[in-house]
């Protein structure tokens, strides 16, 4: 099987390699090795400086026209027009084709693709409606622009096969002909403890957050449940580590400022999974996940494969995925993070039992056991074309 796949990232150019910004490049280096090979295409930009993460020599790297954001779309227009040109080429050499969406060069690649008589494989990583309201809360048309798309892409579903990340999605999707849902876990079967550490919380607290500092992912409201929990000043602190940039990394240090507990958080930035972010999960005694949308987050499983307690918002497939591994709380509410929080940290026994819960959950779904399901089902899926 001859495989390309699309997603609407970004990707630069440094000393001859090809690098990316998302750690979604893990997961297709080892679908890739699984393969013996594939095709990426992806947006080329050209502007200094390289991401973290490397593609392997199994992946080749088709470049795409560089456009800064597609709610310009008199601005993107030529280079969407330029992209589907090279698409085209690229379909000369491949029979099976999985393009991540909805987006609108997705859709027209899928159209390219069905015209090609080639094998089409959806993929859906998020609820496409609710990360549109999140990022654009006041621009009506392209709120109505993701609707438009999600439809599509539903509608494509019903003769493509879809692969989706968490049971959400995959209700959303269940009317679709064939469908797979996954984990996008980037977690390798050797990274996953033997057992759950022993911790004892009687003293400091250690809380993790690992995520993208944007709207979506409501990340001030980590200033709160910190402030919440270091109600008082004498005995024992809670301290915050949180991994991951964005646009909204300085309003965090300043509400945390606001508060009066910027001396109890540190805000590392980005950390590559392959270079620190595995010992931040195993420094650390708890995860806080406080975003607004989801799927079914990967940094979820990290914790888990570290035997690490989690509190996080019921959101997407969250629950039915993980449910029983996780404390769970609304989006958006401070005060339910610090009970959750405040409860696995007296409660040894439940904090015991969902770390135990999560940790088989990390062995069932370590990156290979993920990248091997995903593999079968895209060959059948260029097998029945």
């Amino acid at each position: 099987m001859r495989l390309a796949v699309y997603t609407d990232y970004t990707y630069k150019r440094d000393d001859g390699e090809v690098r990316a910004e998302r750690a979604f490049a893990l997961f297709i280096d080892a679908l890739a090795e699984r393969l013996g090979g594939l095709t990426l295409a992806g947006r080329l930009d050209p502007r200094p400086g390289a991401g973290p993460y490397r593609l392997g020599p199994t992946v080749a790297f088709v470049p795409l026209p560089f456009y800064e954001t597609v709610t310009r779309p008199l601005s993107a227009s030529r280079q969407l027009l330029a992209s589907m040109r090279r698409f085209q080429r690229v379909l000369d050499d491949v029979d099976t084709v999985w393009l991540l969406g909805p987006s609108p060069l997705a859709l027209l690649f899928a159209v390219q693709t069905l015209l090609r008589r080639r094998a089409l494989v959806l993929g859906v990583r998020q609820d496409t409606n609710a990360y549109v309201r999140s990022r654009h809360p006041r621009r009506r048309w392209i709120q109505l622009a993701g609707a438009l798309m999600e439809g599509a892409w539903r509608a494509l579903g019903r003769r493509a096969p879809v692969v989706v990340v968490g049971p959400q999605l995959a209700h959303h999707y269940r009317r679709s002909r064939r469908l797979l849902e996954v984990a996008v876990s980037l977690v390798r079967e050797r990274d996953v403890v033997a057992d759950v550490p022993q911790r004892s919380l009687d003293g400091d607290v250690r809380v993790l957050s690992v995520g993208r500092l944007e709207t979506e992912k409501n990340p001030l409201l980590l200033a709160d449940v910190l402030a919440g929990l270091n109600t008082s000043a004498s005995g024992p602190q809670w301290h915050l580590t949180v991994v991951g940039d964005g646009p909204l990394r300085e309003q965090l240090a300043q509400r945390l400022d606001e508060l009066g507990v910027a001396q109890q958080a540190d805000l590392r930035g980005y950390v590559p999974h392959d270079d620190g972010l595995t010992a931040a999960y195993r420094d650390s005694d708890l995860l806080l996940h406080v975003s607004w949308t989801e799927g079914l987050p990967q940094i979820l499983f990290e914790a888990f494969a570290a035997g690490l307690p989690v509190v996080a918002t019921n959101v997407g497939g969250i629950r039915a995925a993980v449910g029983e591994a996780t404390e769970l709380i609304p989006p958006g509410d401070a005060d339910a993070a610090v009970q959750a929080l405040q409860l696995l940290r007296t409660d040894a026994i439940l904090r015991e039992q969902r770390a135990r819960t999560g940790l088989g959950l990390a062995r069932a779904r370590t990156l290979e056991a993920e990248t091997e399901r995903l593999a079968a089902f895209v060959a059948g899926a260029g097998g029945a074309a």
